[in-house]
């Protein structure tokens, strides 16, 4: 019989899933992959609900990231109504959506990866968490609480509460922004940006002592795909897709979101809940690739602020095609949170944030949305198709992590082939295995979705665990 090594749960990532990696007789590592055990099934049971209600709806898919499902929901929307939104709404929309990019990047950097990074990859399971950094390097866990609270009273601020808003709407939002609370996020902004520049400076000067990890965490070649503006500069709210390949050559640009059936396509595997996208000129699985951060910022040719955009040409100068180790994610994540700070600064200083104009009403002018943009793991979408009467006949989600799948599986792979010795086992040995999944930073709650007809099965044990019976669907 095979052998093999099961990690579940995977730790410290929002969700649920499980590792299982293939032994060879001589101990070393056949084959790897990444299970999503966990099924939510929302492209089925909106159906038949009214459209409007589909941003409230679907941002409960997730707790950590409902802004971005608000933002992504509220778009599809809008082409339904087939309105033109208030430029002061989609400035508003493009400031929450940024304070969600700073709490969920603050979120894996601080809680979920430092400690692997700080007291490392072989500290006892027990100690290995944000409790111990804390005693550790309390100024560092310092700022990644602070950090994480400002992007969380960003999003407080503009929508009434932190978790689950409901004022991102079709047609805009449903409130303006008050100067009390424009001022107030404003006199945050310094604090953020130094803790932001302080962490990038520290980051930067420890790379050497991660570059085994830098060779061996999901380092391929693979496409990255991301959205960008007309002039390829960084775009997360209302840009067109760029595909580009390892060699930093662009293979497509430009692309409409409402054709992305034409290039991005959807297979399934009978052993996890979660999609695997794929580009379809180069098929299935050839088509692998990247999303996110790395994606995003190998795809950019600037961000379009000063002091992000120093970080990021040191970023382009780690290597001369894209960088393609996943363990930069991290260091993308860092820029990016320095990028949405300086963003959102830049928009609540334009004295026309205030106005009160943030929202066109309308009916039910067209039978189908397409909503796409750019939530901290990727490239996030929603399709809805409708009736006469706004009632939803039809939807399909694409979500970050999704788009990260086939990616995830080939770095787990990898680096358990570099790490793992079937003949002697280390707990650190299988932490490595899950530090390259939280260098993704999967969303898996709320990246499970249909396709189909997903293949199901109950099983039925005895007392002494003996199957005595199984009905699988198909």
């Amino acid at each position: 019989m095979q052998k093999q090594i099961v990690i579940e749960p995977v730790t410290r990532i929002e969700g649920h899933a499980k590792i299982t990696i293939q032994l060879a007789d001589d101990g070393s590592v056949a084959d790897a992959n990444i299970s999503v055990t966990q099924f939510r099934g929302f492209e089925k049971f909106v159906i038949g609900r009214p459209f409007y209600e589909m941003p409230s709806l679907t941002a409960r898919t997730c707790g950590i990231c409902p802004v971005s499902h608000l933002i992504a929901a509220s778009k599809a929307c809008d082409q339904i109504l087939s309105v033109r939104i208030p430029e002061t709404a989609n400035k508003l929309r493009r400031i929450l959506n940024l304070g969600q990019w700073i709490q969920s990047h603050a979120l894996n950097f601080f809680h979920l990866s430092s400690p692997d990074l700080l007291l490392g990859m072989d500290e006892e399971p027990a100690r290995r968490n944000i409790f111990r950094v804390m005693e550790v390097e309390p100024e560092k866990a310092r700022d990644g609480i602070r950090l994480r609270a400002f992007g969380q009273t960003v999003i407080e601020t503009l929508a009434g509460k932190r978790i689950h808003p409901a004022w991102v709407v079709p047609g805009g939002v449903s409130e303006p922004l008050s100067a009390a609370g424009r001022d107030k996020l404003l006199a945050m902004i310094p604090e953020a940006k130094a803790i932001a520049l302080r962490t990038l400076r520290w980051f930067k000067q420890s790379l050497s002592q991660y570059q085994e990890y830098v060779r061996t965490f999901a380092n391929f070649p693979s496409l990255f795909l991301g959205l960008v503006d007309p002039n390829g500069k960084l775009e997360h709210y209302h840009g067109r897709i760029r595909v580009m390949d390892a060699a930093g050559k662009i293979v497509a640009d430009q692309l409409d979101p409402l054709d992305y059936q034409s290039y991005i396509g959807e297979a399934i595997e009978p052993w996890t809940f979660l999609k695997f996208p794929y580009y379809k000129p180069a098929g299935y699985p050839e088509g692998i690739y990247r999303v996110g951060p790395l994606a995003r910022l190998n795809i950019a040719t600037q961000t379009g602020m000063p002091l992000a955009d120093e970080e990021l040409a040191e970023f382009h100068d780690l290597e001369r095609g894209a960088v393609l180790s996943s363990f930069y994610y991290h260091y993308a994540r860092l820029i990016e949170i320095l990028y949405a700070i300086e963003q959102i600064e830049r928009l609540l200083s334009d004295p026309a944030i205030l106005r009160k104009d943030v929202r066109a009403t309308g009916g039910v002018n067209h039978d189908e949305g397409i909503g796409m943009s750019e939530a901290p793991r990727g490239m996030l979408l929603h399709h809805y198709k409708v009736d006469e009467n706004g009632l939803v006949t039809w939807a399909n989600l694409i979500i970050a992590s999704g788009h990260n799948n086939l990616a995830m599986n080939r770095g787990v792979l990898q680096v358990a082939r570099h790490y793992i010795n079937g003949t002697k086992l280390s707990e650190g040995m299988l932490n490595r295995v899950e530090a390259v999944v939280r260098a993704f930073d999967p969303c898996l709650a709320c990246s499970t979705h249909a396709l189909g007809q997903m293949q199901m099965e109950i099983a039925l044990l005895g007392p002494d665990g003996a199957l005595l019976d199984r009905l699988t669907s198909v």
